[in-house]
Parts: structure tokens; sequence; C-alpha cells
């Protein structure tokens, strides 16, 4: 498959202004799923969207592949309507479900997708080899597990031999062994120039996979970086302490900002935003043992910056 037009681009992959999307929920009330994201992906970047449920995610990613449209704002895939760059072959989308027919053998699913895009027996052979199927294509899609099901939609991504890659939750379900496939092969094919955009709910895989982080929450971008300056973002370290409970309620009176993040494992993990002057109050003015202070991870982060506790 030819691949000497990936990144060549001078158009960002993705372009979004101002881009907002309503839905009527169940009480008939309007509810904001988009609120006015502006997102700019150059080719070649690999991006991971973090959030919790109904975070925008998932909307904001089907207006990029052209399944939905905007009620207001701007949206440009290397510098085209979506659907325009659906058309021609630019952008493809693996799904957390669907797509797949169960009667279908995995061969005969790609052999009809490739027809679709003008594709051979080559390149046939080349996407199932790069999404580690080669030796599943006589098994019905049925008989497929999750993580083999997940693998055979990328080797379909793949057929049109897009710029763009996006994928929605594509490793949900899936065992640990089974994750740890699918993004070989992946991160195998960004390393030839591809753009890719996934949304996923495991931060080890942002961390692990993406060169930048967006996170949305209540259908805004929160937090956008890498890694680290995702983490600076959340500047507050933590401190640790094995304690009794009862010192919990004089601590907040000295300290009305502390914030309380989980009890675990018989220590107490608190946040202040000077973590210095709490962790000298611990070890003067209390029975406080094993005091410890630590930055913020990924996971203190997500939390800090969404909102979401669960």
């Amino acid at each position: 498959m030819n691949t000497t037009h990936l990144s060549t681009a001078a158009a960002p992959a993705i372009d979004l202004e101002g881009i907002t999307r309503r839905f009527r929920g169940t009480g008939g009330d309007s509810v904001l799923a988009v609120n006015g994201i502006d997102l700019t992906v150059e080719p070649g970047e690999v991006v991971a969207f973090l959030g919790p449920n109904g975070a925008g995610k998932t909307t904001t990613l089907d207006i990029v592949l052209g399944l939905g449209a905007p009620d207001s704002g701007r949206v440009r895939v290397f510098g085209r309507d979506p659907r325009e760059a659906a058309r021609a072959g630019r952008i493809a989308a693996v799904m957390q479900t669907g797509g797949l027919l169960d009667d279908f053998t995995v061969a005969e699913t790609v052999h009809t997708i490739a027809a679709l895009h003008g594709r051979g027996a080559a390149d046939m052979d080349e996407v199932m080899r790069r999404a580690d199927i080669a030796d599943l294509g006589d098994r019905k899609v049925s008989l497929c597990s999750g993580g083999e099901q997940q693998r055979l939609k990328f080797a379909l991504a793949l057929l049109p031999d897009p710029d763009l890659i996006v994928l929605d939750e594509p490793t949900a379900g899936m065992d640990v062994e089974s994750r740890r496939t699918f993004w070989a092969a992946m991160r195998a094919d960004a390393q030839r120039g591809r753009t890719v955009v996934f949304a996923t709910h495991y931060l080890e895989e942002a961390d692990a996979f993406a060169d930048r982080i967006v996170m949305i929450a209540h259908g805004e971008v929160v937090a956008d970086g890498s890694t680290a300056e995702i983490r600076a973002r959340s500047s507050r370290r933590i401190v640790s302490a094995v304690l009794d409970d009862d010192v919990l309620p004089d601590l907040l009176r000295v300290f009305p900002d502390l914030q309380v993040i989980e009890r675990r494992g018989g220590r107490l993990y608190l946040s202040l935003a000077d973590s210095d002057v709490l962790a000298r109050h611990l070890l003067t003015h209390t029975a406080a043992r094993d005091v410890e202070i630590a930055a913020h991870n990924l996971e203190d982060a997500f939390v800090a910056l969404t909102g979401d506790a669960s």
C-alpha cells in the first residue's frame, strides 16, 4: 500500500472552531453535549481524548468523522468537510461496537471492504499482517474474541490507506494481552507518520501511547498538552500519612482549604496548596507516622481537571 502521502498536507489534520452540539434529553430538555470546542491536530500527531462518561468525547469524534454535524462552529479535516475527507479515503475509524457481519469469515470481511476501495490481494494480506490477524482468515467473525474483532476493524480502517485514523474506546472489553497486541499494531502504524486520534478510559494507554492528551469535561476542553504538562496543570502534591481518624477534624479546622483525597490501607491522602506546611504540621502537631509527599500522577490530574472521581 502506498503511504507516501502521509503527513504531507499543509492543512491541519483536524481543525475545530467553536463547535457546539445539543441533544434532546430523556425529559425533553436540551442537553449541551459539546460546548464551543476549539481544537487543532497537526498531521502526524498521536492524540488521546480523555474524559468521564458523557463528557462529549464520542460526540466530538462523530463530528470529526462526519457522522454528525455541529449545531454551530466550523470543522475541517485536512482542509475539507469531514464527509468529503472520508469519501476521499483520508480518514477512517475503529469504533467500539458494530460494523461487522457475524456470518462472514475474517478474510471474507476484509475482501468485501477491500473491493469497495479497489484494493487487491496484496493489500489485503498487508493489512491483515499489520493488524496481526493473518492467521484468522478462515475464522467466522462471530467466533472471534473482542480483541480479535477490534484488530479486524483496524485492518479494515487501513484499507483506504487513510492519513487519519480515529479510534473510539478501541480496547474496551479487551483483556490485558489483547490490549497489548492491539497497541503494538497501532504503534507500528503510527510510526509510519499516520495521524492517530483515540478516545480511551485507560489512563495508562494515553500515557504510554499518545504524544498529546486532550482532556474533555462537560463538553469543553479542560486541558491540552503532553502528559507532563497535564500533570503540571494540577500542581498540588499529595501528602499521605498513617494517622488516626479523630485527627482529621482538627486538620480541617487548621487548614480550611485542605482536600481529603482518600483513605486507603490505613493511610490518609491529603492535598493542600503548600504541601510542605501540611507535612510539617503533621510531623510536629500530630501523631502521624510515615509521612510522604508525592507528585500527582496522571490519574490525580484527571480527577482534578475533569471532576470525575468514579
